[in-house]
Formats: structure tokens, C-alpha cells, sequence
């Protein structure tokens, strides 16, 4: 049975809402940094039913611009932490005692801007889905969701970047035989929010105001079957506002610096083959001077001198690893939707007003 339940495809994850509630808590709270937490459930058939959720204890750090970035850190890599490992099997071991379904499923995250592509993401998820492949990370990204739409998105790791993570091997060589590239790091999985029978039949009993001063009564129960309560219109101006989204400047200025960051690594990589192809020609011409010398050596009748001394005379420059390449490739990526997706709205709006802004 284990065995046809780990076969069957990973088709979506379904959140409670009342765990959608306590992770947008959370992460509101502990805004601008970082907030972690693990989440229980059970795999049903191919859907991840997330049920519960929990935080991860807090980093007792002051509460200092200095101190930001050592707190953010230290959140982000909380989930793998060994204080932390030992607090979420204690509180699984307490949950079981009170007949709630005590299986990790994953963890959950806070993201600002939709950056959350980092090392400590890989390595968490990583930590997670080693040990069991139903696992997923949940990415709650409080600046989108201010708003007014949740943002809400689960990802996992592909099977390809998972085997290459295990080697620890991200070399120009390794992905050019795997053919892993940026887009094979992170599979996203759908995400469907579900509620219990009862809330679903609460929120169809709410009152909804009415139409008009005075509501006439209903004569029979077939009047009231006949026309339902409906909801209110609710007109909004705010789609008729022209002004550019401020999180679309904000979004545009985070995508310059990962591409600015990307060049950098790119800038590392071609120092690397600069050095690589130094060292590679004194190798050469070391060879070569020591084929001269042992052909003389061997004309003059005495024993050849050793071709491979080049080998400790010589010391190669390491190859740096392309990991962090490939996660800033991606985190542009992100950006790039994202600054798609505001530009959207705001383009359509521009040219329905086009008459107006262009002079006659």
C-alpha cells in the first residue's frame, strides 16, 4: 500500500483556511523579517491535505538596523536548525496525543516582493524533501498580499535538481551532461484553499444588507426559493486609477540588482577560465620544455626525467560553483513575471486613456 500511495503523481496542495490564516499571522507580524514554520498533514491520492501549522520559535536578536540582516538569516535558516528539528518532533508527538493528523509536510515561509529564490530556500526544501518526497514550501508573500489579493504559492524541488544537489557537483561540465538549467530548480505545485463543511455552510447563512429601505416579506417558503439572497454591489474606483504602482518601481529596482548581481557571478566565471587558461599554457610550455630535455637526455644515453611533475608543480584553479548563478537566473525570472504582470493592468489603462494624452 505504501508503495502505490509513493507512485501515485503530486497533483496539488490543498490548505485548510485556518492555516492560510495563521501563516498570513505570522508572517505579518514578524515583518520585515523572515518568518518560518512547519506545517502537518497527510498525502490523500496525490493532494497534500495541509491541516495544521506552527511557527518555529524566534531568534532572540536586538531589534536594530544592524542586527536586521543577522535576524532575517537566522529565520530563513531556522527549519533546518537542530533546536528547531527537536521542537517540531515534540510538537508533532504533542498533536498526535490529541488525535490531529502529526505528518510533516513541509514548511512554510514569508517572502517580500516575491524574493525568496535564495541558498537557504534551496537547502531548507532540500532538508524537507530528502527525507520524504511529499513535501512542499509554502511562500506567503506579505508585500503582494497587502494588496488585497492573497499571495500564496507552493513549490517543490524537481527530481533533476535534487540528484545534482546530492552530488554537491554544479559544474559547467555536470550541468552540460544533466542539461539542468535555472528553469528545472523549482516545480510549482497549485494551490487550493479549502474550508470545512461547517464554515462553508456559515458563510451561506450570513445576512447580506439589503437592497433597499424597505424589504418586503416573503408570503411562502416558494418566494424565498425563488429568489435567493444576493450580494450587494460593491463599485470600486481604484481600477480607475492611472498613477504606477509603486510595487512595480519597487519590484523593477529588486530586478536590476539581481541582474546586477547575476553579472557579477557571470564576471567570477570568466575570471576563473582566464586563470584556468593561464595556468593551462605554462603547463604547456613546461611539457614541451621536458620533451626537449628528455629527447636530449635520451640521445645522450641517461634516464629520461618524469612527464607528470607538472602535476605538483602546477596547481589548477577550482572551478566556482554555478549554484548561485542559477538561483539568481531564477530570482530574475521571478521578478520578470512579476513586472509583467503589474505592467498588464497598467498598460491597458494607458491606452484606454490614450486620446487624452496624446496633444491634438
Amino acid at each position: 500500500m505504501a508503495d502505490v500511495q509513493k507512485d501515485v503523481p503530486f497533483k496539488s496542495a490543498q490548505v485548510e483556511a485556518l492555516v492560510v490564516i495563521k501563516i498570513v499571522k505570522h508572517c505579518s507580524a514578524s515583518f520585515p523579517t523572515t518568518a518560518t514554520g512547519s506545517l502537518v498533514g497527510m498525502d490523500n491520492d496525490g493532494v497534500l491535505e495541509i491541516t495544521n501549522a506552527f511557527p518555529f520559535p524566534t531568534v532572540d536578536v536586538a531589534n536594530t538596523d544592524g542586527h536586521q540582516n543577522d535576524a532575517s538569516s537566522l529565520a530563513a535558516a531556522a527549519p533546518r536548525a537542530k533546536a528547531n528539528i527537536a521542537y517540531q518532533n515534540e510538537m508533532i508527538k504533542h498533536l498526535k496525543e490529541v488525535n490531529v493528523d502529526a505528518n510533516n509536510v513541509g514548511w512554510y515561509t514569508s517572502a517580500t516582493m516575491g524574493n525568496f529564490v535564495s541558498l537557504n530556500f534551496i537547502e531548507n526544501q532540500y532538508h524537507y524533501q530528502r527525507d520524504n518526497d511529499k513535501t512542499v514550501a509554502l511562500v506567503h508573500d506579505v508585500s503582494r498580499s497587502s494588496q488585497g489579493a492573497l499571495s500564496l504559492r507552493a513549490f517543490r524541488l524537481s527530481p533533476e535538481f535534487m540528484a545534482a544537489y546530492k552530488e554537491g557537483k554544479f559544474t559547467t561540465e555536470s550541468l552540460q551532461k544533466s542539461k539542468l538549467s535555472f528553469k528545472d530548480i523549482l516545480v510549482e505545485v497549485p494551490v487550493i484553499v479549502h474550508n470545512s463543511h461547517l464554515l462553508t455552510t456559515f458563510l451561506h447563512q450570513m445576512p447580506t444588507l439589503p437592497e433597499t429601505a424597505e424589504v418586503p416579506l416573503p408570503t411562502s417558503l416558494n418566494d424565498i426559493s425563488r429568489d435567493p439572497a444576493r450580494l450587494p454591489a460593491n463599485p470600486s474606483f481604484d481600477a480607475l486609477d492611472l498613477s504606477i504602482d509603486p510595487f512595480l518601481e519597487k519590484t523593477c529596482d529588486l530586478l536590476l540588482d539581481s541582474i546586477e548581481a547575476h553579472y557579477t557571478d557571470l564576471n567570477n566565471h570568466q575570471y576563473y577560465q582566464r586563470q584556468l587558461t593561464r595556468e593551462q599554457f605554462k603547463i604547456t610550455q613546461w611539457q614541451t620544455k621536458r620533451k626537449a630535455e628528455n629527447a636530449a637526455r635520451v640521445a645522450a644515453k641517461q634516464a629520461p626525467l618524469p612527464e607528470d611533475e607538472w602535476q605538483r608543480l602546477f596547481k589548477l584553479p577550482q572551478e566556482p560553483s554555478r549554484l548561485e548563478g542559477m538561483l539568481n537566473a531564477r530570482q530574475v525570472e521571478q521578478y520578470s513575471k512579476q513586472v509583467d504582470g503589474f505592467t498588464a493592468a497598467i498598460t491597458s489603462k494607458m491606452f484606454a486613456v490614450r486620446g487624452n494624452l496624446l496633444p491634438e
